[in-house]
């Protein structure tokens, strides 16, 4: 293997090798500058909805009948890991959630599976039922949202405007899925008074039916004159309110105006199904979304011309303001990586000038740029973005790829004291430490293996760490045998003076050290042993962690009320709670959404299931610091003035989204006996004082009204049930007879009844029916009514009712902390249930855990191959065994890093804490292979032992700072720092394990006499 030398083959083939130098600057300048940015990396979101609807259907008919036979037939799918429902009276929701080892490029073939597992039951159900909606677009992102508000003009005029612009945005190449939201549909209602048309003796559905027929549009031939056609047409349909007006009734012989028994107007949806404001005023609002794989920066500037030309056209009284901005977040968040990046650069450019002297430090310092235009290029053409994984991940790297450059040039450096020339000097390296380096290097990246190969939602999105530190790595080290060695021939000099053979003061203390661990080898051991024992002890004491909150400036409300508020109820809480936003100089604005929650403007947004009782508020502030001081503020409003409504403030996340932090769910068969229980859970979960604003996410009954037909007596009059429920349905909900056809939009002519009427449960009792013969009858005569509780809505999990109990955090513990605090309450709480009822811990636990699982699934491959990897190159059991007794012991350092700094061990520092031992593992084999090297050459084991370790001392040290160092930049970030402290204490650690411990620990294995 060593007859060929990649440095001598690059020395003698300069010309061609200072080419690819060039092109590999050139081609990574380029793709650096067209490479896609991302605030965040992609991940899919594997959940599908698919909505179902049985008007009239009580909650238990549609939970038996709609709900039940959806979850029933989809336990039939492969890939599926769990099912929630949401079911309400005639209408049902249900997630369909696939396992997080579900492969992404598989999501369009199961969804097109669900569809039709859907066909084949339709026949299943009810006749009355009404059919399903899917939406496999759950995880679409719209980046930028634009509110546009009006003075003077009509929603309707305001929507034509907006319909407008979108047509200009869909125009761009790059544009995605573009949706307005927030729209009022126009209406004509026709508010009958059911006393008018009893006392007349109207039959109201042939009233109704004869305004359908006359609207309808039906074919009425043509006539074949001849040399040619001439079509015909019937006139007659509604142009207008005005049209119906002037529509006449025929009662026997008399004639009489529709507007004499209703009263018609022309206005918007009453009640709205979703309302959106911008700032307290009205607004139409315009969600645009990106095509996938282009650029966002490039995108966002061509929007922003779209929106300038549109601005410049719209009439005066018409604004637009942009609510989400994704390229500028975007752009901003690259940036400060970029930057980070650069005092990284800088930082190992200094460690290198200052341990490696000018000329050598400019050596490793021109390949620093190498290696990073090589990454970018296999960036772009791999896929991958810049944006917080893969620019951290280039931070991360750049204190391990100029490792290799270092210990290259550092072994050049002393071939050169020892008086080879030039280009000996630098091809020595190649028959030298080369292939411990490769060795090293891939077991780095072995160490990185279980991010790669990690299957869950937070592993997909931490994906690129794996690539971009594999790939820089792999690079580095054929930067560091093919490039470094020609950069250093042309930039060393030819001779260089032998260091002073006498060591300095930090060199002695180091061999002071170390011959005091040599010769006690086995109280170094166990002093080791017992440093790692007391680190295991104290790491139940660092602090548990998900995904710290995102550091982005918006602030979150979400409006909650009781299950049956109506909209109006929603709306005024919330115009309350915005009032304290007004004049705050925290605050730069506002949107807020009512009756349903926020378009997912980041793909780690939370979107909320829509429901007449709840909204949301998204707040922009100035920044981190204003953002924190006025969720302080709000929260105290929110428990001093909101009573009975769930104000819950929150931040945005990273990563998964989760919610509110610490959930238990609890599941049972009996929908009553399972809401006491709940009951009796968050009471038990507000006994921990760190815990607030304590919630079940449903669990209050509503008010209903039961109208019992006497069934004789209907039939006596000429009623049926049909005839009593139809009447009631047009009266409180109303019933679309027809539409007017109003240029693009078609407009609903809705019957129902007078505000009176529907607003009044007293008036149910005096509402009049019109019988088979014309007559009025009272429904008080053919019915008796009952007031009842029931359930406006029940939540399922696995077909299972299952109420969860959220609680947000009061103190700054993690919820991982909390959960452990109390697992002792509720596992006696969960063992005292009765037989069929459990209760699960949810919320950041279970996602850690989820996502924590594959890791633990794949460590066992990843230390297959690092052992593998250590026993090809070590070729001896006993030496494998000293390399690998290190992997472990950089839990010393983690621990010393995270107690004293208050760093939670998170996800990512988790994925920290096992690159580490890729790291330790390869120090030690260049140290080990060292001492074998010396042992080859005549040397003794002892003085091998000594000399290998003094020698190796320096290039580790330096590798060692420079990798710490470089981790700097990135300690300051809130979703970084953990696993830059956790890194950071482990590789100095680490170090001084390897240059101390791996010594000893060698001595003691292979039994070396002491001298």
């Amino acid at each position: 293997m060593n007859r060929f030398n990649l440095s001598d083959w690059a020395l003698n083939h300069r010309s061609f090798v200072w080419f690819l130098m060039i092109v590999s600057l050139v081609a990574g300048v380029m793709s650096y500058v067209t490479i896609g940015r991302e605030e965040d990396p992609n991940f899919a979101i594997k959940t599908m909805i698919i909505s179902a609807a049985l008007p009239g259907a009580s909650i238990e008919d549609t939970l038996s009948q709609v709900t039940d036979r959806i979850e029933k037939k989809l336990e039939d799918l492969d890939s599926l890991d769990f099912t929630r429902s949401v079911t309400r009276p005639g209408q049902s929701i249900v997630y369909v959630n696939l396992l997080p080892t579900t492969k992404a490029r598989d999501l369009p073939r199961i969804w097109q599976r669900v569809r039709n597992m859907m066909a084949d039951i339709r026949p299943d159900f009810p006749s009355e039922f009404a059919g399903f909606q899917f939406n496999d677009n759950f995880g679409d992102v719209f980046g930028n949202i634009y509110a546009f508000t009006s003075d003077g003009f009509t929603p309707r005029e305001l929507r034509d405007h907006v319909e407008e612009v979108r047509r200009e945005v869909q125009a761009l190449p790059d544009a995605g899925k573009v949706e307005i939201f927030g729209t009022r549909d126009e209406r004509v209602y026709l508010e009958f008074s059911t006393r008018k048309l009893a006392a007349l003796g109207l039959n109201r559905q042939q009233v109704l039916a004869t305004l359908a027929a006359q609207n309808a549009i039906l074919p009425s031939g043509e006539i074949d004159a001849g040399p040619e056609r001439v079509l015909v047409r019937i006139g007659g349909q509604f142009s207008g309110a005005q049209s119906l007006r002037d529509v006449n009734l025929r009662v026997g012989d008399r004639f009489f105006r529709l507007s004499d028994v209703a009263d018609i107007k022309r206005g918007y949806e009453d009640p709205p199904s979703e309302l959106f404001r911008y700032d307290g005023q009205p607004a139409i609002g315009l969600s645009v979304g990106m095509r996938k794989g282009a650029n966002i920066i490039k995108f966002g500037e061509e929007l922003t011309k779209v929106m300038a030309r549109a601005k410049a056209k719209l009439p005066i009284g018409i604004s637009i303001h942009q609510v989400a901005d994704q390229p500028h977040v975007v752009d901003e968040a690259v940036g400060h990586f970029l930057r980070a990046l650069m005092e990284a650069v800088v930082i190992v450019l200094a460690v290198s000038f200052i341990s490696l002297g000018l000329r050598a430090g400019l050596v490793v310092t021109l390949t620093i740029p190498l290696v990073l235009a090589i990454t970018f290029v296999i960036m772009q053409y791999t896929g991958f973005t810049l944006q917080r994984i893969s620019l951290g991940a280039l931070i991360i790297a750049l204190g391990l790829l100029v490792d290799d450059a270092m210990i290259a040039i550092e072994t050049m450096i002393s071939r050169l004291e020892r008086g080879d020339g030039l280009t000996r000097a630098a091809s020595y390296a190649w028959t030298s430490i080369a292939f411990p380096m490769l060795s090293g290097t891939l077991v780095t990246v072995t160490g990185f293996i279980p991010i790669g190969l990690n299957n869950s939602a937070a592993g997909e999105f931490t994906f690129s760490l794996f690539v971009v530190i594999a790939v820089s790595l792999l690079i580095s080290w054929i930067v560091a045998v093919l490039f470094a060695p020609l950069i250093g021939v042309t930039l060393l000099p030819r001779t260089m003076k032998h260091h002073s053979t006498e060591p300095g003061r930090a060199r002695r203390m180091y061999h002071a050290v170390l011959r005091l661990a040599m010769r006690f080898r086995w109280a170094t051991i166990a002093l080791t042993l017992a440093v790692f024992g007391l680190s295991v002890f104290g790491m139940r004491f660092v602090e548990q962690q998900f995904f710290p909150s995102s550091d982005r400036p918006e602030l979150i409300v979400d409006v909650t009320l009781p299950q049956n508020a109506s909209i109006e109820a929603t709306r005024a809480e919330m115009d309350r709670f915005e009032s304290y936003l007004k004049g705050d100089k925290n605050v730069l604005f506002w949107s807020s959404y009512v009756g349903r929650g926020a378009p997912r403007f980041l793909l780690s947004y939370d979107v909320q299931t829509p429901a007449p009782n709840m909204g949301q508020i998204v707040i922009q502030t100035p920044g981190v610091a204003a953002r924190n001081a006025l969720r302080i503020r709000l929260q105290k409003v929110a428990e001093t003035q909101f009573p009975g409504v769930d104000m819950f403030i929150k931040l945005l996340e990273i990563g998964p989204p989760v919610g509110r932090p610490v959930q238990y769910r609890i599941s049972g068969p009996d929908i009553a006996k399972l809401r006491d229980k709940a009951r009796d859970l968050a009471a038990l979960v507000a006994t921990d004082k760190r815990l607030t604003n304590i919630v079940m996410d449903w669990n209050e009954p509503a008010r209903v009204v039961r109208v019992d037909i006497v069934q004789d007596k209907a039939r006596q009059l000429g009623l049926t049930s049909r005839d009593i429920a139809s009447a009631l349905n047009t009266i409180y909900d109303g019933q679309a007879v027809t539409q007017l056809r109003d240029g693009t939009y078609l407009v609903n002519i809705v019957a129902r009844g007078d505000k009176a009427a529907r607003s009044s449960v007293e008036a149910l009792y005096n509402l009049q029916l019109a019988g088979a013969g014309g007559a009025a009858i009272p429904l008080s005569s053919v019915a008796v009514f009952r007031f009842e509780t029931e359930q406006p809505v029940i939540h399922q999990r696995d077909r299972m009712p299952t109420i969860t109990v959220k609680a947000a955090i009061a103190s700054k513990d993690q919820p991982a902390t909390i959960v452990d605090a109390l697992a002792g309450k509720i596992a006696s709480f969960d063992a005292a249930l009765p037989p069929g009822y459990k209760v699960v811990v949810g919320g950041t636990v279970e996602s850690s855990a989820k996502s924590q699982a594959p890791i633990a699934a794949v460590v066992p491959l990843m230390l297959l191959i690092m052992v593998t990897l250590v026993m090809m190159q070590m070729q001896g059991f006993r030496r494998s065994l000293v390399v690998l007794c290190v992997a472990p012991l950089g839990l010393i350092g983690v621990v010393a890093a995270l107690l004293p700094s208050g760093a939670p061990l998170g996800f990512v520092a988790i994925l920290g804490v096992l690159a580490l031992v890729g790291i330790l593992i390869r120090n030690s084999i260049i140290l080990v292979c060292e001492i074998e090297a010396l042992r080859e050459g005549g040397q003794s084991a002892w003085d091998a032992v000594f000399n290998a370790s003094d020698s190796r001392a320096r290039p580790i040290l330096l590798t060692a700072a420079a990798a710490s160092l470089a981790l700097i930049p990135i300690s300051r970030q809130i979703f970084w720092g953990p696993m830059a402290y956790a890194m950071m204490g482990g590789i100095i650690a680490g170090t001084v394990i390897t240059l101390v411990f791996v010594p000893a620990l060698y001595l003691a294995v292979f039994r070396v006499r002491r001298l």
